[in-house]
């Protein structure tokens, strides 16, 4: 059960998305993309040394990240895959091009938010470009031959992940402005009962929870 205030979490998206469509909006201008909404979270009584770490992932409801780059590390059957769906796309020779090169592989993992391959391939990728893709945490999710190719990228494009570190605070995309207040508020509802739900003590160890779209004013809900 949510403990945020329905108004008050109604009020934020309300005021995230008119600030975002505002044309007295002096960052106009740079909006020439896509803006994310986030969620941050800041929590309270966990110490990150004794206590043990949490990581955890869902599948949101509604898609998240429309913009996300997804890139195919594809056989023969998934390369051709791909060039019907205008998906990007690369094969071993691709790869092996990169000569295990630190910094080519770097710039490849620059290029895209994330990556699939053949389950073919999965098992040869770090033969072939060494350890730097899981390094850079890019490594690909493998995609069977009776996948859905489209339905894959997009449930990579509406998963996020939660995961304490050194640090008590996180954040993660739960949508991007150009989404319905109700699609919105169902992502962000069920993107934090989800992290509570990975808490030791659940919404005792929550000390605040904010949104904020890319340009705009932060809006506290908790």
């Amino acid at each position: 059960m949510s403990k945020i205030n329905p108004q008050t979490l109604n009020k934020s998206i309300q005021d995230i998305l008119e600030g975002s469509h505002d044309p007295k909006n002096p960052k106009k201008a740079r909006k020439k993309f896509l803006e994310s909404v986030e969620l941050h979270v800041n929590l309270k009584n966990y110490d990150t040394q004794k206590d043990k770490r949490f990581s955890g992932s869902i599948k949101l409801p509604r898609l998240a990240r429309p913009k996300f780059k997804v890139c195919v590390i594809g056989d023969a059957y998934h390369e051709e895959q791909a060039e019907k769906l205008t998906i990007p796309h690369k094969n071993v020779e691709d790869l092996k091009k990169l000569n295990k090169n630190k910094k080519l592989v770097k710039k490849m993992c620059q290029e895209f938010d994330a990556f699939i391959a053949s389950e073919s391939l999965i098992k040869t990728i770090p033969r072939i470009v060494g350890p730097h893709m899981n390094r850079a945490g890019k490594f690909p999710s493998a995609i069977g031959q009776g996948e859905d190719m489209n339905a894959k990228i997009t449930e990579i494009r509406s998963t996020i992940k939660f995961q304490l570190k050194k640090v008590l605070c996180m954040s993660c995309v739960v949508g991007h402005v150009e989404m319905i207040p109700d699609d919105l508020r169902l992502n962000i509802t069920l993107a934090l009962n989800f992290l509570v739900s990975l808490l030791k003590k659940n919404w005792q160890n929550l000390k605040s929870v904010y949104i904020k779209s890319s340009f705009g004013k932060v809006q506290r809900i908790y």
